[in-house]
């Protein structure tokens, strides 16, 4: 029995944690070489967390800040336009109340007056099995809500790249001509960005 409630009191700290993800406040934020006074341009991701893209986003750092040590690599979830979202974060609250609720055994029948329902009263009766399909179920359906399948490049605030518009990621050496080019339109005078960017 102690053990079953151990489980249960785990269950609801990682449906705490979960909403971290639901929340799209995952913000990631990589700051390469600065050099004096100057910032060097800044390149900023915005990528489905759901999707498994912030995988794709880290790789990218380690590629970008070998090649490009003045560039400040910012990254974070994308998040899904519409409704999706608030839906979302209420189904993660929603969800964290009922398993707490199950976990303490409360009859919510009772508070209006009504028969316990039958799902109800299974629930009482097998916790641990019902807070785990509340759980992985809620979870599948935030997923969906908040899958939105972006990958979203601005360089410098403006819109370089989207798999939204593409339907891909870009390979490495396409995003290095896009910035190369960037670079070459607001630096003129220099070649990448391996020089600084001081003032002479």
């Amino acid at each position: 029995m102690i053990s079953i409630k151990l489980s249960l009191c785990c269950l609801v700290i990682i449906c705490a944690l979960g909403c971290n993800v639901v929340s799209g406040d995952d913000d990631d934020e990589v700051t390469l070489t600065k050099f004096g006074t100057n910032i060097g341009p800044t390149i900023k991701f915005f990528y489905c967390y759901s999707c498994g893209y912030k995988r794709v986003f880290q790789e990218y750092v380690t590629i970008l800040e070998q090649k490009y040590p003045e560039l400040q690599i910012y990254g974070q979830n994308y998040d899904p336009s519409g409704y999706n979202m608030y839906f979302a974060k209420f189904l993660g609250t929603a969800k964290i109340i009922v398993i707490l609720l199950i976990i303490t055994g409360i009859n919510i029948a009772q508070w209006i007056g009504q028969p316990q329902p039958f799902w109800w009263e299974w629930s009482l009766n097998n916790k641990f099995y019902s807070c785990l399909m509340i759980f992985f179920v809620c979870n599948a359906i935030e997923g969906q809500l908040i899958s939105s399948g972006a990958f979203e490049i601005h360089f410098n605030d403006v819109p370089v790249w989207s798999k939204l518009e593409t339907g891909r990621v870009p390979q490495p050496p396409e995003l290095f001509q896009i910035i190369d080019n960037h670079i070459q339109m607001l630096y003129p005078k220099h070649e990448s960005l391996e020089m600084n960017f001081n003032n002479n």
